[in-house]
């Protein structure tokens, strides 16, 4: 997985709260192939009309959303069920980072699982960042910032998650991080505890 640190982008706000799995990715459309890519199904029935046309006043249907790899959005956003299709969805479309004031929990994990930050920022701020959409934004995960229109705001990420996205790990490669100490609590209590271990 691609390490994130600072990306640079256009954020395209979704204005709507409790975004649920199923309308980020409509369950009809899982049993393609990820091979064949998800991005196309993003939203698509809050994207489209009854007739499947794009509704032109939908966000990310705006020409000037072409490209946005920010999404903006309010609370409780990717709630419902577990479907790690929803993430693909927003990866294969190019979003980078979802900000909202908070997230479904599986979906958080299943975001960081697949490089895409889950960050956390207060109401007002994602409401002033809603203003501005679309608009370039810069989000660093080192400061844990995000700027845009000259105004720089503060987000939350569980500490666990900032450390795997700053380094491309999946769950793994976290554990492999603490090789040395677990190697040596392993001989400190091979050494208390012999009869623990067969001969």
């Amino acid at each position: 997985m691609t390490p994130f640190t600072r990306h640079e982008g256009t954020a395209v706000g979704l204005p709507l709260e409790n975004v649920d799995t199923d309308q980020i990715i409509p369950a009809r459309f899982m049993s393609t192939p990820r091979s064949e890519g998800y991005g196309r199904f993003l939203l698509h029935d809050l994207r489209h009309d009854e007739a499947d046309a794009p509704r032109p006043d939908f966000p990310l249907n705006r020409p000037e959303a072409v490209g946005a790899s920010v999404l903006v959005a309010r609370r409780n956003f990717g709630g419902g069920s577990s479907r790690e299709a929803a993430v693909y969805a927003l990866v294969d479309a190019g979003i980078r980072a979802v900000l909202a004031p908070s997230f479904g929990d599986i979906f958080s994990g299943n975001a960081v699982a697949n490089g895409l930050l889950p960050a956390r920022l207060e109401p007002d701020a994602i409401e002033a960042l809603l203003g501005m959409t679309p608009c370039p934004v810069v989000v660093d995960l080192d400061t844990t910032t995000v700027e845009a229109g000259g105004r720089r705001f503060g987000f939350e990420i569980d500490p666990v998650f900032r450390v795997k996205l700053l380094n491309g790990w999946d769950d793994i490669d976290l554990t492999a991080s603490w090789g040395e100490r677990i190697a040596a609590f392993t001989a400190e209590r091979r050494a208390q505890a012999p009869w623990l271990w067969r001969a």
